[in-house]
């Protein structure tokens, strides 16, 4: 494993450890214990930066479905860098920030470092793989995890609310995006990223081009909450503010972004990626200005300021990536700018929405409201709060010195030069850019005042607040501080990000603009003269300000404009909706009746494999090579047809089970003609086991009634058994005329002794060679009895918990002591004929290997001992001799033949191998030793324990 592997595991390790941490020192908070992890992380990767800067690129792989070509290829590039730097660094302080705003006696601090390592790993599998299946596997993690965050306080309805709208919706998205990547496999045979952008010119022209670049957007728009994808990130805010600093603002909503950059270099240069990410981008940053002017809860204004800022971004990306439509031409350096702009912004926004999102935290935290209403005049006693408020308002608002005024001027530059160089001749709608964008920083600047100034000054309310409010502690301050911090300084200073994560993340989006050991040229400075960029702030400014003081009394900017329609109540109504037909349409099929779940399983059994073959080239029906019937068989087929067509003729249901077995045992009786022992025995042991179950469940069911039934009834009953038998008499014909490939019978003839040490090649077949469906089998068998063990115990009322085993029809008396008459004879034959079938069940299984029987078959036969032994002597006897929780059995049955196959990797080789080998043993002489007969032992003793804990189970003493 890889350095870079182990990065990545990291978080998940910690994340299964974490909730028992609290055990080693109780009284220490848990997040103590956690905060090492995203240091470390961020050490590392800043470690990584100088060998990044020269060009250079990191890479690890480890195989895992190399057939399909999907293996855990993990790469660090300029943007892949970036984007982890964010996830670790805003992580730490997230948790540094949360150890003093989570109460460590009040909440779960367990589960919420567990969910919140289990996103952070996530995140980094996002922005760190290579292949596309494994991006989507991280990527849906990450909507999980969100959702056990944005769920964290489940006592409440609107967090419960606001984590299952994240989840649908990004999960819709995210099952999108999976479908858009299918489609790019197919056109390029590969899931590497890297390999499909050095062969994006064969793909351009193709036809599923354009839908996979659509369906990839729509998982990148909601998961960046673009419009109208918005609705469910204000709703997520009802999680703790920890969770809104990391996710909402830093993390979860950037991956979005993320992924459009990263599959920029695939689909740039179409010019509907250019106009639909542009376009989407800048009508969601108007929107989510707009829409944040209204709002009175400081966290609600912080995610309309979210949806707004991630539209900014989205926006540039999509400008910047003209620059591959125009590639080759000098235009194209013009429209590089706009994604430097980009990257500049996704950094500056992680840092001062970070900080905003933990000063909201601490007023909540301080005060006990967020709304806007009740606050006012906290300036006199929060002055650090105030002290970062500010610095974060101001950058956000793009005023100077902050790092956010260079990046608003650096997207004014990029919007100038759109309308200017006239990109794929926009002409008049051209200038729709700048005009936008200028409205909605304008819009930015008002709720960016709104929220400082109309918290922290003005008149004190402090009647009005739940707390006394004063200053946060310094643990709490310390995370905003630095963030703080750090939009000044990147403020002041915004070169030292230039040529360390810029000028890569850039060469990573842009690859094709560059020559080996080129680098783009990023300089950033404060003052350019007088050009159309100040100007244009000047105005935000002059607007701004007249706005923030109007904002009172005009209903367009702090009042609703649709009252009765929305995108939340079209959200609630299609979901009522969905539920409602949903339930409707379950209410029709789910009618109760398994002759009607088995109606619709057998129709539509009928109907797609007719379908199939009528539609298939391949199938034919060739008798050339049939043997002729012998009388064995005639006779054989004669009463097998008998038996079948006299089952639903019978009186009783006694008769009804005499004449399903007799049917089993004429297929038995095949088996013996055609010589196969094995099937043979299996379908014997089968057809008398299943007898003893169906008189035990008949036991139960009511006193049987011949009603009349209707014509209709009977038909639908004849058409449907007709149709299952016509089209799998027809299946199995073309199945034995037509074979694709040559048959594998010969290599397991050949190689049975030989690879296996055994001569029964069915049984080495079902323990070696196909070991692997076995041990699934057993497995689901296990289940299936441990179903029916719950479902019945569950069922059965507490009075009725031992139900009577006769085997008579219902409505018999049973008496009170339990004996039954006339089975004298019974137990005195049962005491003999037991002993022979659980000797010769112990023959079929030492002899399995190389003869007839083997541990399936050897377990049914002790079985039907058992079930013989209840037939004579009753349930509670059965319980008394033999004392033994089958259930147990067949679990220890399941971990002999899972540990068996585990054993295989002490020795390096796959999973489920055997060897086998000769020892001189005592008494036995020269013997074959295989390690298949372990796994034989496990199928054994599972079989047993499926069998008796269903008889058990369903068949039980008064």
């Amino acid at each position: 494993m890889s350095v870079l592997h182990f990065i990545i595991i990291l978080p998940f390790i910690f994340a299964l450890i974490c909730p028992f941490l609290y055990k080693i020192k109780p009284r220490l908070h848990t997040g103590w214990f956690v905060i090492p992890v995203p240091i470390v992380i961020f050490g590392y990767f800043l470690g990584c930066m100088p060998e990044l800067q020269k060009g250079e690129a990191l890479t690890a792989e480890v195989p895992w479905i190399p057939s399909l070509g999907i293996n855990i290829t993990l790469y660090v590039d300029g943007l892949s860098l970036l984007f982890a730097l964010l996830i670790s660094g805003i992580g730490a302080l997230v948790v540094l920030y949360s150890i003093f705003y989570l109460n460590k006696t009040k909440e779960a601090l367990g589960q919420f470092y567990f969910y919140l390592l289990l996103f952070m790993g996530a995140m980094l599998g996002v922005v760190l793989s290579d292949n596309l299946i494994v991006l989507y596997g991280f990527w849906e993690l990450t909507s999980i995890s969100s959702f056990l965050l944005i769920a964290f306080w489940h006592q409440k309805k609107k967090s419960l609310y606001g984590a299952l709208k994240s989840m649908l919706i990004t999960v819709f998205g995210g099952l999108a995006m999976l479908s858009g990547f299918v489609l790019i496999y197919i056109m390029t045979d590969t899931f590497s990223i890297r390999t499909i952008v050095s062969n994006v010119d064969r793909i351009a022209d193709h036809s599923l081009f354009v839908p996979a670049m659509l369906l990839v957007l729509l998982g990148a728009f909601t998961k960046s909450a673009q419009f109208p994808f918005h609705i469910w990130l204000p709703d997520a805010m009802e999680a703790p503010t920890p969770v809104s600093a990391y996710l909402h603002s830093a993390t979860m909503v950037k991956a979005g972004l993320y992924l459009v950059a990263r599959l920029s270099p695939v689909f740039a240069g179409e010019a509907g990626w250019f106009w639909l990410v542009s376009t989407s981008g800048i009508l969601t940053l108007i929107y989510g200005s707009y829409r944040a002017l209204k709002q009175t809860d400081l966290k609600s204004m912080l995610a309309f300021s979210t949806i707004s800022q991630l539209g900014l971004i989205m926006s540039l990306l999509g400008l910047g990536s003209a620059a591959a439509i125009y590639s080759g031409t000098d235009e194209a350096l013009f429209y590089v700018k706009a994604t430097m702009a980009g990257i500049f912004h996704l950094i500056n926004h992680a840092i001062f929405k970070g900080a905003l999102f933990m000063v909201v935290g601490i007023i909540d935290h301080e005060t006990g409201t967020r709304n806007i209403r009740k606050l006012g005049g906290l300036m006199s006693v929060m002055p650090v709060t105030f002290s970062i408020a500010l610095i974060g308002t101001f950058s956000m608002a793009g005023l100077p010195p902050f790092n956010g005024f260079l990046s608003k001027e650096m997207f004014f530059t990029a919007v100038l030069n759109i309308m200017e160089m006239d990109v794929l001749h926009m002409q008049f709608i051209g200038i729709i850019f700048p005009i936008i964008a200028w409205i909605a920083s304008i819009f930015t600047f008002i709720y960016s005042m709104l929220l400082l100034f109309r918290t922290f000054t003005g008149e004190k309310k402090f009647e009005q607040l739940a707390k006394k409010p004063h200053e946060a502690p310094l643990g709490m301050l310390l995370s905003p501080v630095v963030l703080a911090s750090l939009a000044v300084v990147f403020g002041l200073f915004p070169n030292l990000l230039s040529y360390t994560l810029i000028a890569p993340a850039m060469a990573a989006i842009h690859p094709t603009m560059l020559l080996p050991g080129q680098q783009f040229d990023v300089a950033i400075h404060f003052w350019h003269g007088w050009t159309p960029e100040i100007f244009m702030t000047i105005g935000v400014v002059a607007m701004g300000t007249l706005f923030y003081m109007l904002h009172e009394r005009l209903k367009v900017l702090n009042q609703p404009l649709f009252t009765t329609v929305s995108l939340n109540r079209s959200y609630d109504g299609g979901l009522k909706l969905l539920d409602k037909g949903a339930k409707g349409l379950t209410n029709r099929y789910m009618t109760g009746s398994n002759r009607h779940y088995l109606i619709y399983i057998f129709i539509f059994l009928i109907v797609s494999i007719s379908i199939t073959m009528s539609n298939s080239a391949n199938i034919r029906f060739d008798f050339t090579e049939f043997a002729p019937m012998s009388v064995y068989e005639a006779v054989i087929i004669g009463a097998l047809i008998v038996s079948v067509i006299a089952v639903p003729f019978a009186r009783s249901r006694m008769m009804a089970i005499i004449w399903t077995g007799s049917a089993g045992y004429m297929v038995t009786l095949f088996f013996v003609i055609f010589r196969a022992p094995d099937l043979a025995l299996t379908q014997m042991i089968v057809e008398t086991v299943s007898v003893a179950l169906f008189l035990l469940c008949f036991y139960h069911l009511p006193k049987l009634k011949k009603e009349l039934v209707s014509l209709r009834f009977k038909l639908l009953n004849l058409i449907v058994s007709l149709g299952v038998g016509v089209t799998m008499t027809l299946l199995a014909l073309s199945a034995s005329s037509e074979r694709s490939f040559e048959s594998i019978s010969d290599f397991f003839i050949k190689e049975s002794y030989n690879m296996a040490g055994g001569k029964n090649i069915v049984n080495v077949i079902l323990v070696d060679f196909r070991g692997f469906d076995t041990l699934l089998e057993i497995t689901v068998l296990g289940i299936a009895s441990y179903g029916i063990y719950a479902l019945i115990r569950l069922k059965l009322e507490p009075e009725d918990t031992s139900v009577a085993s006769g085997f008579w029809e219902s409505g018999s008396k049973l008496p009170v002591n339990g004996a039954r008459s006339n089975d004298v004879i019974l137990k005195t034959i049962a005491k003999l004929v037991i002993f022979i079938i659980l000797t010769f069940s112990l023959f079929l299984f030492f002899s399995g290997h190389n003869e007839p029987g083997g541990g399936f078959i050897g377990g049914l036969m002790t079985a039907a001992a058992f079930v013989l032994l209840a037939m004579a002597f009753g349930m509670k006897t059965i319980r008394e001799v033999i004392p033994i929780d089958f259930r147990k059995v067949s679990a220890v049955g399941i971990l002999v033949a899972l540990l068996t196959g585990i054993g295989s990797f002490l020795y390096d080789v796959p999973f489920l191998s055997h060897t086998f080998g000769y020892q001189n043993l005592p008494l036995l002489g020269h013997s074959e030793l295989a390690t298949a007969m372990l796994f034989d032992l496990g199928v054994y003793l599972t079989v047993i324990g499926i069998t008796m804990t269903i008889i058990l189970t369903i068949g039980r003493d008064k």
